[in-house]
């Protein structure tokens, strides 16, 4: 790849298990430079200024100004410990390490959550019956973006008057909310397993596995060591019909966390499902009872109803939400860039 016409910017998508890298030229109107993606196992590396390094060892570039998306709180905007991996990250130590102009750390899901305004409709599947969403249709619009990886990540898309900014949250660790009896018999299994139960305890990859575990006890039925790959391939296959329960089970409880989320955070215009673990899931959420639990709001049947929810397809919805912030940060326009408006 040749070298940006200008600047670039280095983007980064630090989860708990990889680290993706990227840059970003915000002089284009699709910034983020596909071909210059790179993905690197955190297990491999220290610190993150390593992992940086590497990727400009291997790939030839440098640059002078970075945005990271982060999973785990921001604070103060200098700071990180990342939820599900061992590193923590200063932005100052980044600019001071890598002889950087500029580092900012967001969180991964306002990063997520910022990709909404440059994915296109190629990008996206929808989730049930409400058609896609059209952004800017209305001068003010609120959605809710979440999904599974290796933790559950939950963030907002606020768009008011014409421009855009974020909701950055950590509500996957909310609290799980039993809605049927089976629910309550999995929370009582896994409260003793856990203590608090939070909604990441079952939507994210382990979740699978808590799931697997729980369902089969409460049948009574033994157990395999599996991972969650194990699980998803013998659902798909039909062979197990415990791991068919198991994945049913998570998108029932997808659905639910999901539309709990729109009634507290106003989410009316739409949901955005992501994460790693969502190519997997999608089958059972288009299929399964993702939607019936969406919906199952009592009073509010008929108003979630109405809410879209669209799975996001594109490949590096991290980055590609990093290079949006690239963007705003130069003065772009983001509603210049092909979109769904």
């Amino acid at each position: 790849m040749s070298q940006p016409s200008r600047t670039p910017t280095l983007l980064a998508d630090l989860g708990g298990t990889n680290v993706r890298f990227a840059l970003a030229d915000t002089d284009l109107t699709a910034p983020l430079l596909t071909d210059s993606i790179r993905r690197y196992r955190v297990k491999d590396f220290d610190t993150l200024a390593e992992a940086i390094r590497q990727y400009f060892a291997d790939t030839g570039f440098s640059a002078k100004h970075a945005i990271i998306a982060a999973a785990g709180r921001i604070a103060d905007g200098e700071t990180v410990q990342i939820t599900n991996n061992p590193w923590a990250v200063s932005a100052q130590l980044l600019r001071d390490k890598l002889d950087m102009n500029s580092v900012r750390l967001v969180n991964d899901f306002a990063a997520q959550s910022m990709a909404v305004t440059l994915l296109t409709p190629k990008d996206l599947v929808t989730v049930g019956a409400p058609p896609l969403p059209r952004l800017g249709s209305h001068a003010s619009q609120t959605f809710v973006v979440m999904g599974p990886g290796t933790g559950l990540g939950v963030g907002g898309l606020l768009l008011r008057d014409g421009s855009c900014s974020v909701l950055e949250s950590e509500g996957g660790h909310a609290g799980f909310a039993a809605h049927t009896a089976e629910d309550v018999e999995i929370l009582h299994r896994l409260n003793q397993r856990f203590g608090r139960v939070s909604n990441e305890r079952m939507i994210c990859g382990n979740g699978l596995v808590n799931l697997y575990l729980a369902l089969a006890d409460i049948a009574g039925q033994p157990v395999e060591e599996l991972t969650p790959e194990n699980i998803t391939a013998r659902a798909v296959s039909g062979e197990d019909p415990l791991c068919v329960r198991t994945v049913e089970t998570l998108a029932g409880i997808f659905g639910s966390v999901a539309g709990d989320l729109v009634l507290t955070m106003g989410g009316w215009d739409g949901v955005y499902l992501t994460g790693g673990v969502l190519p997997s899931l999608l089958p059972w959420l288009q299929h399964g009872g993702f939607r019936e639990r969406f919906e199952a709001k009592g009073r509010f049947r008929d108003t979630m109803e109405q809410v879209p929810t669209v799975a996001i397809t594109h490949s590096e919805p991290g980055l590609l939400g990093a290079a949006a912030l690239a963007m705003q940060e130069t003065g772009h326009a983001l509603w210049a860039s092909p979109g769904q408006n």
